[in-house]
């Protein structure tokens, strides 16, 4: 399979290219002084100047206030998003980090209005939120965070293949589909000219930064599901969600 001109087979130099990308990013946002808390960023869905801006953003979008379930990252630029999607009276679904302990269910109605901007953070939603191991609930928006994106639609993560990953398993349990829409928070800089991308990245449809809204040219396709064949075994070690679908898969 070929997407953007690259042979998805080729992952050294594709992970080479991205990384190029992710190092520039991260160089940029230090130097520049737009990265903020945690710090530094290097290794990091990086969090910056105006990331409340893009969440209010987003926020306003149709894609938003139409959604009744929204699945977002539990990465530090988006959890104004999470906590607005509890103030929204939306249900939210979060990633445990890593995948270690599945996924985290927040109903708003549940959680006392005061602790809404606790439970939009991990510790808080750990505490506040159920813990499942695969969500039921048809998703309606899902929010990435990310290093980098392209107005094609490319992206690239921090490069542990979990944002991915997650869309996948989601995929696989027929909770999002070729139509649920996947969206980003950014600060401008991170928007990159190009982003190489193979068979299992995920691309993006609207990118939303503080001063725009871009919906993307949606030049790649979305990945049906987990490509097993090419899934990290250690991933299967690491995750038990994961062992189960290979499981039913068996």
């Amino acid at each position: 399979m070929e997407r953007g001109g690259f042979l998805a087979s080729n992952y050294s130099n594709l992970y080479r290219i991205k990384q190029e990308i992710r190092e520039r990013v991260w160089r940029r946002m230090e130097e520049e002084g737009i990265a903020i808390f945690p710090r530094p960023v290097y290794g990091r869905i990086p969090n910056f100047r105006g990331h409340v801006a893009a969440a209010a953003r987003l926020m306003r979008h149709d894609l938003f206030r139409r959604a009744k379930v929204v699945f977002c990252c539990p990465d530090s630029p988006q959890r104004p998003v999470r906590e607005g999607a509890l103030r929204s009276g939306k249900l939210l679904i979060m990633a445990s980090p890593r995948l270690r302990s599945g996924f985290l269910i927040l109903d708003p109605k549940k959680i006392p209005p005061s602790l809404y901007r606790r439970a939009s953070t991990i510790r808080g939603a750990f505490s506040l939120g159920d813990k499942v191991e695969f969500p039921a609930e048809k998703i309606d928006l899902k929010v990435t965070g990310s290093v980098a994106v392209s107005v094609d639609g490319g992206r690239v993560g921090k490069g542990g293949g979990f944002s991915d990953l997650e869309y996948a398993i989601l995929r696989e349990l027929g909770v999002v589909d070729d139509d649920t829409p996947v969206v980003t928070t950014v600060h401008e800089v991170q928007i990159v000219n190009f982003v190489p991308m193979t068979a299992h990245d995920v691309p993006i449809d609207y990118i939303f930064t503080p001063s725009r809204t871009i919906k993307t040219r949606g030049a790649y396709t979305k990945p049906k599901g987990i490509i097993w064949e090419e899934l990290d075994h250690r991933k299967l070690e690491e995750i038990p969600i994961l062992r189960r679908l290979a499981e039913r898969r068996r």
